[in-house]
């Protein structure tokens, strides 16, 4: 069943990885690298703030934790599996579409950039509460994970788990955010009209 799955995995990634062109190339490289994380960190730290001014350290605080977890938890799981990088796979590696000799690390399950990207992307939503953001928010994590499958060095499952690992932290850190909030009340008692304490 596993090898099965595997081969899907690989099939799919091929057809996926197959798809590109020069000019698309540096753009995705670009997306990629952290210096495209940037923006969208600073537009959630100014919608966070926006919202609750003065006590915006809580959500602030869990989001960095959040990330902070989110990338040890990927690495520590990339070490333990050990499942290549389809760059570092020799049965495929020759049909595997690279950009600058970019190969990353040997190992790829789960994807860090998935998983952090995710885990910011849904707890920054929570936080916020604006369907537009949490869109937003959401279309920057899917780019960044494509940007890993296009590039070469995960395969959709890698993206997969690493994303599910994101959703479930940010769901988890949220809800110790609430809880911390309603037990010391440490948040404003309204946002977007509701009450928080009661938001649990």
């Amino acid at each position: 069943m596993i090898e099965f799955i595997e081969n899907i995995d690989r099939k799919l990634f091929l057809i996926l990885n197959s798809w590109h062109c020069s000019a698309i190339d540096p753009v995705m490289f670009f997306v990629s690298a952290h210096l495209f994380w940037i923006p969208a960190i600073a537009v959630m730290v100014f919608f966070v703030i926006k919202q609750y001014g003065k006590q915006s350290w809580l959500p602030l605080l869990s989001l960095a934790l959040c990330y902070l977890l989110s990338d040890q938890l990927s690495g520590l799981l990339k070490e333990l599996i050990q499942r290549y990088r389809p760059s570092h796979n020799i049965e495929i590696s020759n049909l595997v579409h690279v950009v600058n000799e970019y190969r990353g690390g040997l190992y790829g399950f789960v994807s860090s950039h998935a998983a952090n990207s995710f885990a910011l992307a849904v707890l920054s939503g929570l936080w916020v509460r604006k369907t537009w953001f949490y869109f937003i928010m959401i279309i920057w994590a899917l780019l960044v994970s494509y940007s890993r499958v296009y590039l070469g060095v995960h395969y959709p499952a890698d993206i997969a788990g690493g994303a599910v690992l994101g959703v479930l932290l940010a769901l988890a850190f949220y809800r110790m955010g609430m809880y911390f909030a309603a037990r010391y009340k440490c948040l404003p008692a309204k946002k977007n009209g509701d009450n928080i304490a009661s938001a649990r």
